[in-house]
């Protein structure tokens, strides 16, 4: 399964990815509060993270909604509201332990990332290349290449 995965030492925080997931999903603007993907800034940390939804293998939101509103797209793997079926309890928004889902106070439903289809726009605009668009198991192998590199450093200098 593929899905939008997050390098923090890299992101600049330009908001590109914001703009441009707020262009994909209204296809009309570059309003970063239409964005499923956000960034947090913590400025007295000099230090900014975008976050948005890990189409988690069990989705605590999908399984939690009254509605049945939410489903995984058998095709892209994505976790993803029907915006026909919310009925805006925002209890998915409780349920996401990482806080990704959103509430849209104007058509008064419940929001998070759909993936683009497969073709994530944040991923396209990203300058830093911040965000990557790769399998799990890519990242948990670089991940544990990252750590052995980091190991083997640390045993030369002792």
């Amino acid at each position: 399964m593929k899905t939008v995965t997050i390098d923090p030492k890299k992101c600049v925080g330009c908001r590109n990815c914001e703009m441009s997931c707020a262009y994909a999903q209204t296809g009309e603007d570059c309003i970063r509060t239409h964005a499923n993907i956000r960034v947090n800034n913590y400025s007295d940390d000099r230090f900014v993270l975008p976050m948005t939804c890990f189409h988690c293998e069990e989705a605590w939101c999908m399984n939690v909604c009254p509605a049945n509103a939410i489903s995984r797209n058998g095709e892209t793997g994505a976790v993803m509201i029907d915006q026909t079926k919310c009925a805006g309890c925002k209890m998915c928004i409780l349920a996401c332990p990482f806080g990704n889902i959103h509430f849209d106070h104007v058509a008064l439903v419940s929001r998070k990332c759909d993936l683009c289809g497969g073709d994530p726009q944040c991923v396209k605009h990203c300058i830093a290349e911040a965000l990557n668009f790769e399998e799990i198991d890519d990242l948990a192998e670089r991940k544990r290449i990252g750590i052995d590199e980091r190991v083997k450093m640390l045993a030369k200098k002792q």
